[in-house]
């Protein structure tokens, strides 16, 4: 294509420039003979299963072009359908190392207790169900087990998705692929290897893969009748008439260079619009399902929430905040739970204070002394053990964050409640429109699904105005709700960021992710949008639609410029060769034109 390209820029700097007729037709020459080996290797191996493909006809008429000695038009013709197929092939292959992405996160070797009672480093596969392991601070969790001793905080993104670590001792499930943020466990392992929930999640991506095939270009679907139309029409003329320059010209006016280039143009326009507006279209494919679908699968976290816990609420019960927010950030300083740090990064330092003593409550908070003073700080349940009476308003507001989706940290100074803090995943900026604008554009279904409870899933969708909420979901419940949307007919895209988003991704005709998440749920997704700004997808839909009608403007124009030149051929006087290519060359003069359309396109509600 290069070379192709090449030679005819030389060929026409040659004629127009220097006005040397010879170098101009020998550059033609030979850029038709580099761009016709390729082409013509495809229509040879299509003839071998019995396909008449469009890479026969655009053969055949190169040959003919040759014929009649009409080297511009063969060099044009075979470098646009080269050009073509390049942009389709370059952007169709971006999910091929997905499995590859997967299988390099996975959990390598595993601490295991020999019969010694040492613990030794070992490969996972010596890992059988049964042996106790110990895993470190900052170390993956080699299989799925259950916790023997110790405590600590389990970061489980990788598997349902959610921020927030959980925090795991004696008796809690662990998941293989997930990291042990802070402590130490022993565990013991209940599912090894292939068996685990991450070994799940590869295998669910390879059958997601597999089980979507690439739809039949419809440029290819009409070429099986249209080919051998105007070949056998070709031969017809050729046969009756006995005029094998007009059975030439046929083939030449018929072959379709606009229809060649159309939906390439369409194509390359469309993804580079959305690349300048940060989405990523990965091929016509993509952007030919992605502007028919009817429903939108989210998941929640780091998709319609940002990811991160921040404190949400405050309500102080006293007239001296400062030394509240100085007690309250002194005692958090002295945990890892993520709240605490949330806590710690909204109000930042207010004072030092010596803190005399600290007493972790196991699933309950910290009780701690300073500067005389008895501070409390946890959940509910710890106020309830330090004898902390609660008014009427207070137990209104606590109720009040609660239904609003909040984690709530409570502060008693010597047995009386002095603060309140709401903590929970932010929605969005301007999520909430970009849905509506979603709604405007054909999305008649907008479904959240979620690792996380049932009832932070609902706050969310009802703030948000979506059509359905699901929590508790694992990657293996999402996708089994996306099959039974589908053998409803419906066409399903999700949005998503995580590893454990990659199941539906892959599954779901089309899959969206966020450019901040995982690279396999970016290699396995069909759309992009980086920097995971989420007001660009309304822009990516309305961008499909718009380049999917661009291209059946473009096929109709096409199809439509060969019926009128064919025609003409037989039914006008005016026609001949000259006038046919002049129209020709001008219906891809207009293809392209109205291609280039996409580029400034922006949406418009």
């Amino acid at each position: 294509m290069l070379i192709s390209a090449v030679l005819i820029v030389a060929a026409f700097i040659s004629k127009l420039g220097f006005h040397n007729e010879e170098i101009a037709k020998w550059g033609m020459i030979i850029a038709s003979v580099f761009g016709a080996i390729p082409i013509a290797i495809q229509a040879f191996q299509a003839l071998r299963v019995k396909v008449v493909s469009i890479d026969v006809l655009v053969t055949i008429a190169v040959g003919g072009a040759f014929v009649i000695r009409n080297y511009e038009e063969s060099a044009i013709v075979t470098f646009l359908f080269l050009f073509g197929a390049y942009l389709e092939q370059r952007t169709l292959n971006k999910t091929r190392s997905a499995i590859r992405e997967l299988t390099e996160m996975a959990p390598e070797s595993a601490l295991k207790q020999m019969e010694s009672g040492e613990f030794e480093e070992v490969e996972v596969d010596d890992v059988d169900i049964g042996d106790v392991l110990l895993v470190k601070t900052g170390g993956k969790v080699p299989v799925d087990g259950t916790v023997l001793s110790g405590e600590g905080y389990v970061n489980e993104a990788s598997i349902t998705g959610e921020s927030l670590p959980v925090g795991k001792d004696a008796g809690a499930k662990v998941f293989a692929g997930t990291i042990l943020d802070n402590g130490t466990l022993q565990i013991i392992a209940d599912r090894v290897g292939e068996d685990t929930t991450f070994g799940k999640i590869i295998e669910l991506v390879e059958e997601a893969q597999d089980s979507k095939s690439e739809a039949e270009r419809f440029i290819d679907r009409f070429s099986k009748y249209y080919t051998p139309a105007v070949l056998l029409l070709a031969v017809v003329v050729g046969l009756i008439w006995r005029d094998i320059e007009l059975a030439v010209t046929i083939l030449v006016l018929g072959c379709p260079g606009a229809l060649v280039i159309g939906v390439p143009v369409s194509n390359v326009a469309g993804i580079g619009n959305g690349a300048r507006n940060g989405v990523l279209l990965k091929g016509s494919e993509v952007i030919s399902d992605f502007s028919r679908l009817d429903t939108m699968v989210f998941d929640k976290t780091g998709t319609l929430t940002i990811g991160n816990p921040k404190v949400a609420d405050t309500v102080f019960y006293t007239d001296n905040e400062d030394e509240v927010k100085g007690f309250l950030t002194c005692v958090e300083k002295e945990s890892d739970h993520p709240l605490a740090k949330a806590i710690v990064e909204y109000f930042g330092d207010f004072g030092t204070y010596s803190i005399e003593k600290t007493d972790v409550v196991k699933g309950g908070g910290i009780v701690a002394g300073i500067s005389g003073h008895r501070v409390a700080v946890g959940n509910a349940a710890l106020m309830r053990a330090e004898n902390v009476a609660f008014t009427e308003k207070m137990t209104e507001d606590i109720a009040l964050m609660e239904t609003e989706g909040n984690s709530l940290v409570l502060t008693s100074i010597d047995g009386e409640l002095k603060a309140l803090i709401g903590i929970r995943d932010q929605i969005r900026p301007g999520v909430k429109d970009d849905l509506q604008r979603l709604k405007r554009l054909g999305v008649k279904n907008l479904v959240v699904l979620s690792g996380d409870n049932q009832g932070t899933v609902d706050i969310v969708a009802k703030e948000l105005g979506l059509t359905e909420a699901h929590g508790h979901m694992l990657p293996e419940d999402k996708q089994k709700y996306i099959k039974e949307l589908q053998a409803e007919g419906k066409i399903v895209a999700f949005v998503g960021d995580g590893v454990n988003d990659s199941p539906s991704l892959a599954l779901a005709q089309i899959g969206i992710a966020m450019g901040s998440g995982t690279d396999v749920a970016i290699e396995t997704s069909d759309v992009v949008l980086m920097n995971s700004d989420f007001s660009r997808l309304p822009h990516a839909l309305g961008l499909a639609k718009a380049t999917a009608a661009n291209m059946l403007q473009n096929i109709s124009i096409a199809v439509g410029v060969v019926l009128v030149l064919l025609a003409s051929v037989f039914f006008s006087e005016w026609m001949n060769m000259s006038v046919g290519m002049l129209v020709h060359e001008a219906s891809i003069l207009v293809v392209i034109l109205n291609g280039m359309r996409l580029l400034r396109y922006k949406l418009r509600y």
